[in-house]
């Protein structure tokens, strides 16, 4: 059941998740399709995610955006950065200089060379922001060694995060350590089940990054509604491994499930341990924070003794 909305307002509207926006030249969405959009939200009772380029929009579509409740996605680098409610920097470099400090929401998408020169700079946001979501967007590309750079990477980070908690009162959310500790079930994007993507060409997509990949694979346009093929294939109960995971922080990407095992359902080994490396290091976190005191104390994360589910099948076989 449809939740979400996510109105994708150019064609360089900023990335806010693993795939790359691939086009250079703005397209800005037909205001006539921006307000059937948003009549349609309305109707359909779905929570609207604007996502913007980095460019002002011109005033009719601000005054048409504010008819409706919302949430605004904008890059970093946007004029008026204050007025949104998410801000995206496109690398751990780009948020040098930045005042993190007025509590925002905040998304940094990185590659993991860059992550694993540059990690130590996410020390100083941690200290002062109030949310930071980390975003990998070449998780494909790990192999072994990464893996143990990975694991490494978010055991320094985690006792940052442990120091925000206990000694300073400080209860920064980062989504690849306390995430987790908070969860009971599944967070994932839930696109093409929960959420739906209109791009500007009024056509919808799972998500945005079907639209780069291909336009004409499109799931419905604005006039006629949304039209999902083989919808239950997106569903969580028919996703036979991540049905039965517990790393509840995993993103469960279907676009990148899609481009490295040709299956929306099934996520790749490198996505799968990935998760699990956070899981484990949440764990791990969630019990150093309660030596100082008694924390969350009706969540749990149970030990495990396997970092991709999919060898407990192999085992099996």
């Amino acid at each position: 059941m449809l939740k979400y909305l996510i109105i994708q307002l150019d064609d360089t509207s900023t990335s806010f998740c693993h795939y790359n926006t691939s086009h250079d030249n703005p397209n800005l969405m037909p205001l006539d399709i921006l307000k059937k959009a948003i009549r349609w939200s309305m109707v359909e009772n779905l929570n609207v995610q604007f996502i913007y380029p980095e460019y002002t929009l011109p005033e009719e579509y601000n005054e048409a955006i504010e008819k409706i409740n919302h949430t605004k996605i904008k890059p970093a680098t946007y004029e008026h950065l204050s007025e949104g409610d998410i801000a995206v920097f496109n690398s751990i470099a780009e948020t040098q200089g930045f005042d993190f400090t007025n509590g925002a929401n905040y998304v940094i998408r990185t590659c993991k060379d860059e992550l694993f020169k540059s990690f130590n700079d996410l020390r100083a946001i941690l200290e002062t922001s109030g949310r930071l979501s980390l975003v990998i967007s070449d998780i494909q590309k790990f192999d072994k060694n990464d893996f143990s750079i990975y694991k490494s990477i978010l055991e320094r980070l985690a006792e940052v995060i442990r120091t925000e908690y206990v000694d300073k009162r400080h209860p920064i959310q980062f989504n690849l350590l306390t995430d987790r500790m908070m969860l009971i079930s599944m967070n994932n994007c839930g696109a093409g089940d929960e959420c739906i993507t209109l791009a500007p060409n009024g056509r919808f997509y799972i998500c945005p990054a079907f639209y780069y990949d291909n336009p004409e694979d499109n799931a419905g346009d604005i006039e006629n509604g949304p039209d999902v093929k083989n919808q239950q294939l997106l569903k969580l109960d028919h996703a036979p491994i991540c049905r039965h995971c517990d790393a509840f922080q995993c993103h469960r990407c279907v676009w990148l499930n899609r481009l490295t095992t040709l299956e929306v359902n099934t996520p790749s080994h490198e996505q799968c341990v990935v998760a699990h490396l956070e899981r484990n290091a949440s764990r791990q976190l969630l019990a150093d924070i309660r030596e100082a005191g008694e924390f969350i104390p009706d969540k749990d994360i149970p030990e495990i003794d396997y970092i991709d589910p999919f060898d407990l099948v192999k085992n099996k076989l």
